[in-house]
């Protein structure tokens, strides 16, 4: 039994809701392991800051760990040089020129078709017909894989961050997500001999990666990179829209598009936190790790801590928000963090809140998660 203090959860009511027990935990146990995910936690800003750049006693490299035996060894399950060497390899894809040069077009053409198509409707779920959507065609083209239809792309991702969650070992939840990462693997293999250009896997091939580790990287970006843009699209338009007071600010000019991103994705952390393999012994605030220990850096809890954040539970698009671990920290922030701040704050919110008039809420927007969070549907209206 790890030394750390127990500290026992719904895993139900968790899914539903983790904020309630990670503010007991930050406040009674900022680091406890929970029984029932067989995982030492870390909720606290200051820990998870400092521990997130220890890579060599919080180890990425987890050979034995879920994303690994069900997505392969990707470069966000490896530290040190071997990390950097494939970072450096996908760079040409991500690299904020690339972005701003090229996917930037891409993203804006893609808005604009969806919303023509939408527009006329005067009513829709927008989670799925824009969010998923507009996502998964950016993600379609970022990755090469454009002969995979969008919603095949949003049903692969989910199925992975599914399994990379199924910590309570569920069979039928792996099974699916073994059945995703076979119809990406099928998806790769019709588009390898003529890659996209300024795709990941065009990158990948031209830097001469092996296969294992291009076909991995590509399920990596998948599972990442359609959830986490997805879910703060469709988030951060349901939480402007439960503050119209702040929609008005951006729309008088007094505040922009890219502070209710950044704020949201502090608020509610579409990537809820990372897990890490103990390395080597340890200790923080004297609570010893010992080494195959595996811990979870909360991310979720840090962006709440009261300790950084005031007033960390309400969603102000003002506050400073330079010290969120939304998109991680260290030598693993998130590659694609670029990407997805075009994607959302440039392109999916303003064209949004520009085409739709009178845009409004029609009827309940439910979450769930806490690995992996966001709004499960987003019904609105419009006028015609």
């Amino acid at each position: 039994m790890p030394a750390a203090p127990a500290y026992e959860i719904d895993p139900t009511a968790f899914h539903a809701d983790p904020y309630p027990d990670l503010a007991r935990m930050r406040d009674a146990a900022p680091i406890a392991f929970v029984p029932q995910l067989g995982a030492t936690l870390l909720t606290r800003h200051a820990d998870i800051s400092i521990s997130e750049k220890n890579v060599a006693v919080f180890s990425s490299y987890q050979p034995s760990g879920l994303m690994t035996v069900l997505m392969g060894e990707n470069m966000m399950r490896k530290d040190g040089q071997a990390h950097l060497s494939e970072r450096k390899a996908i760079f040409p894809t991500v690299s904020p020129r690339t972005v701003a040069d090229h996917w930037r077009r891409q993203f804006s053409q893609d808005a604009e078709r969806i919303l023509a198509e939408i527009a006329p409707l005067g009513a829709a779920d927008l989670f799925r017909s824009y969010a998923c959507r507009l996502s998964a065609d950016a993600l379609r083209a970022i990755t090469g894989l454009t002969n995979m239809s969008w919603p095949e792309m949003d049903r692969v991702s989910q199925g992975m961050i599914d399994g990379v969650a199924n910590y309570a070992g569920d069979p039928q939840v792996e099974a699916r997500c073994r059945e995703c990462t076979a119809s990406i693997d099928r998806h790769i293999d019709a588009m390898l001999d003529d890659p996209p250009e300024k795709s990941l896997l065009d990158t990948q091939l031209r830097a001469g990666l092996p296969e294992a580790q291009l076909r991995a990287n590509i399920k990596l970006a998948i599972s990442g990179g359609q959830n986490e843009p997805r879910d703060a699209i469709a988030g951060t338009i349901w939480a402007l829209l439960t503050h119209p007071e702040q929609l008005a600010e951006i729309k008088s000019g007094r505040a922009k598009w890219g502070q209710a991103f950044e704020e949201y994705a502090r608020w509610i952390s579409p990537i809820g936190m990372s897990p890490r393999r103990i390395a080597k012994p340890h200790r923080i605030d004297g609570v010893p790790f010992e080494p195959e220990g595996r811990a979870f850096l909360m991310f979720g809890s840090a962006n709440r801590d009261p300790a950084i954040f005031e007033e960390p539970d309400r969603f102000t698009i003002g506050r400073d928000t330079r010290h969120s671990v939304a998109f991680g920290a260290g030598p693993h922030f998130c590659a694609g963090a670029w990407a997805s701040r075009c994607l959302i704050a440039e392109i999916a919110l303003p064209m949004l809140f520009e085409r739709l008039e009178d845009l409004r809420l029609d009827g309940p927007v439910p979450f769930a998660g806490w690995a992996f969070r966001g709004p499960l549907a987003l019904p609105c209206a419009w006028r015609v």
